[in-house]
């Protein structure tokens, strides 16, 4: 799904055959004008996808983006105007406010994380661990706040997992399988594979044929230890069990990439609001 044809989505579940509050209480041709309120501090996002909304919804919208996409925003900032027909300017006002409100949340939770990181190599990553239908929002939302986008989906990477390997009945088989897989298809994909312990670490690197190592539920000693062990043959990342509290230690480890589901599925979004004037 790209951004138009979630705009397209997005708008046909909240419309339906017509907003009639505004068709039954506003003229046709009344024109008027509305500015995004700034009700909390944070990172802004979403400006992007709201200058979309207003030109899916009316072509004519006149926007004006006073605070760009990634920019801090506290109290009492405006972040953009918009002028044009006063119906259409409601049709677009909830749609614009869910997904700015959302994404600035995630971006802001995403930045606070990112500053804990400085100073050391590693690098925060999303996850698959998004609303349905709204992962491309959510994605823009962490790469606004200074996050790597991860993997978009099932198809864009091979992930090789816990319960994959499980399946496939050991890690050498599903990595066996996961290159003649490629090489059947001619797809070129990297190969990530999750570990859970040294011996699975150590089975890895006997294979090889991969890219990336996930180091999952490790201690944050286990984690540098690990990283010695792999000596820079293949990227490192590590998963499970991370948030603020300990992110640090994670990061001082000396991994390259640490992924966190927080970024998106447990996010608080920023108040903002649309108000006429």
């Amino acid at each position: 799904m790209n951004l138009h044809e979630f705009i397209q989505l997005a708008l046909a579940e909240d419309v339906g055959d017509g907003d009639h509050t505004s068709l039954s209480t506003i003229p046709a041709d009344a024109q008027k004008r509305a500015r995004l309120l700034v009700k909390e501090t944070g990172i802004l996002a979403g400006v992007e996808v709201a200058q979309a909304i207003f030109a899916e919804v009316d072509p004519a919208f006149v926007v004006d983006v006073l605070m760009h996409d990634g920019a801090s925003i506290k109290p009492g900032d405006i972040a953009l105007t918009v002028s044009g027909n006063a119906r259409n300017i409601l049709t677009a006002e909830r749609l614009v406010l869910n997904c700015m409100q959302r994404m600035s949340g995630i971006a802001t939770h995403t930045r606070e994380l990112v500053n804990l990181l400085e100073g050391t190599r590693a690098k925060l990553l999303d996850t698959r661990k998004t609303t349905p239908n709204f992962r491309i929002c959510e994605k823009m939302a962490t790469k606004i706040g200074g996050a790597v986008n991860h993997r978009f989906g099932l198809y864009d990477m091979i992930l090789i997992k816990d319960n994959h390997v499980d399946y496939a009945g050991s890690i050498e088989a599903a990595i066996t399988k996961a290159v003649a897989y490629l090489n059947d298809t001619g797809r070129k994909l990297r190969i990530e594979v999750e570990t859970r312990n040294k011996a699975e670490v150590e089975e890895v690197l006997r294979v090889g044929q991969i890219d990336v190592i996930l180091l999952d539920n490790f201690t944050p000693e286990g984690i540098r230890d690990m990283v010695r062990l792999i000596n820079g043959r293949f990227v490192t990342e590590a998963s499970g069990g991370i948030d603020e509290t300990n992110l640090r230690a994670y990061a001082e480890t000396g991994v390259d990439y640490i992924s966190s589901g927080a970024l998106t599925h447990q996010i608080k979004s920023l108040d903002l609001s649309l108000k006429a004037y």
